[in-house]
């Protein structure tokens, strides 16, 4: 359990001590009160600290233990010089005199609230945990999602995670169970929509020998397996009505049998479920029992979707490329103009979607660099130019003799020097005009008349014209589309 946060009350005036610590006993506050002198040990010694409250004529030392600890709020009242403080922020505010009850609460609470919001928190311990990756994010949704994770953690509450399929719903479930005290046991998941209902109950509880045809052996059940530990209900919305009914008799009694046993069996498990359904409007139409909906409920998490938290998927990326190059050893970067692109894209998929895609990217392109045009048709968003490299004429020159007779096939079809002794063969020979020649739409021009000629010259049959040119038929129709030639 966490330990409650105290108030420590600053003050070398016994009388006005006294009053505050009367204020913060009617109000219900944990307080620890001391003298200036007292202050660096007490700070020490109290941990966890709510906030100090420092009254008074302020010395120099307090101060600058004000600066050296700006992860605590301070308050001050019936200070002499209230200003003295500046530019310390975390000075959150001011106790009049005579004490104010309602101002008091509300300083409280806003204490409260420089602790959930702290910067340094929301960061902590999510770089090196890599059961994290898929919850990185500087977005305010994934900031809340680290927020109640780490409130419901320690605590053994039922939790009801929601959210659309990819968005990392047993991501969120397993970091519950590492923070938790229950980190040493297992975390066993079930999927209730993989599962055929006959056979649920029996994953579930486990089955006696002979319970069934098929039960050769008693087995123990998810449950079981999952003592000490959690059990992760995923897609709870599938599960079938008679088997909710009796999950809910062992989230009420805490006990269950195994399919064809008698004896009871008391279990020690925290429950986390999870679905991408609508179960409130599932209990209207009868699909899904409310009691039980109010038995999970007990705390809610709604994991958001990719494309309500955009400005996430930056960091998104980075986590996946190191996850993907730790794994596989292959890695690729992605251009400005490509993650602008991204992010312009819909995410129906989610987290899981994007994974997809950067494994995808990562095995076309190993260690290259990804701009638009290399994404997928459907992610881009964006028109940006395209780069067509510009190549030495020797190259160029030689492409195009390749691609002239790219379609002959000699060791398929027939030999070269079969050819040769064909009479139907001729030797193809062309003066070089004293003013020169462009050779690639020279041969570009020489391929089209050939093709043109054995297309008349066998009535638009493509196979007979293609046997005629010594290439494959297929090669014959790709380059008429090239010409955009007709039969």
């Amino acid at each position: 359990m966490q330990a409650h946060k105290k108030i420590i009350v600053v003050d070398n005036d016994e009388h006005r001590r006294q009053q505050l610590e009367m204020v913060l006993s009617f109000v219900g506050e944990h307080f620890i009160a001391c003298s200036e002198a007292e202050l660096t040990t007490i700070y020490e010694e109290s941990t966890p600290v709510l906030t100090v409250i420092i009254t008074g004529d302020i010395s120099d030392e307090t101060k600058h233990f004000i600066t050296k600890n700006p992860k605590t709020p301070f308050i001050t009242h019936d200070c002499v010089d209230p200003n003295v403080f500046y530019p310390a922020v975390n000075v959150i505010g001011n106790l009049p005199v005579p004490l104010n009850y309602a101002l008091l609460t509300e300083l409280i609470h806003h204490c409260h609230q420089y602790h959930n919001q702290l910067p340094l928190k929301l960061g902590k311990g999510l770089g090196n945990n890599r059961l994290f990756r898929s919850l990185v994010g500087i977005s305010e949704p994934m900031q809340q999602v680290r927020f109640l994770i780490e409130q419901v953690a320690t605590t053994q509450a039922n939790v009801l995670i929601l959210g659309e399929s990819g968005t990392g719903k047993e991501v969120v479930a397993r970091n519950i169970h590492n923070l938790s005290d229950r980190s040493k046991g297992p975390f066993v998941p079930v999927n209730c929509g993989a599962i055929p209902g006959e056979l649920l109950e029996s994953e579930l509880f486990g089955h006696e020998k002979g319970a069934f045809t098929g039960a050769i052996s008693t087995r123990k059940g998810r449950f079981e397996l999952a003592e000490g530990g959690t059990l992760f209900l995923d897609e709870i919305g599938d599960m079938p009505q008679p088997m909710q009914v009796k999950l809910l008799r062992v989230l009420q009694e805490r006990t269950f049998e195994r399919v064809g046993g008698a004896k009871s069996l008391k279990t020690n498990v925290r429950i986390i479920a999870a679905t991408h359904q609508h179960l409130e409007e599932m209990i209207k139409s009868n699909e899904f029992r409310e009691d039980l909906y109010y038995r999970l409920n007990v705390f809610p998490i709604e994991t958001p979707a990719l494309r309500e938290r955009k400005e996430d998927l930056p960091l998104l990326i980075k986590e996946l490329l190191t996850r993907f190059e730790h794994e596989a050893s292959q890695t690729v970067k992605f251009t400005d103009g490509a993650i602008t692109s991204l992010m312009e894209h819909t995410w129906s998929g989610n987290v899981r979607e994007l994974s997809n895609l950067i494994e995808r990217m990562i095995i076309m392109y190993p260690d290259q660099v990804v701009d638009v045009s290399e994404l997928p048709l459907k992610y881009r968003h964006i028109d940006i130019e395209e780069y067509q490299p510009v190549y030495p004429e020797c190259i160029q020159e030689k492409e195009a003799i390749n691609e002239l007779f790219s379609g002959f096939d000699y060791d398929d079809d027939t030999s070269s020097e079969t050819m040769v002794e064909n009479e139907n063969y001729q030797t193809l020979t062309a003066e070089l005009p004293a003013e020169g020649l462009n050779l690639k739409e020279y041969l570009a021009e020489l391929e089209i008349s050939l093709i043109n000629q054995a297309l008349e010259k066998n009535n638009g049959v493509v196979a007979r014209s293609a046997e005629s040119l010594g290439m494959r038929r297929t090669t014959l129709v790709e380059k008429m589309k090239k010409y955009e030639l007709h039969k």
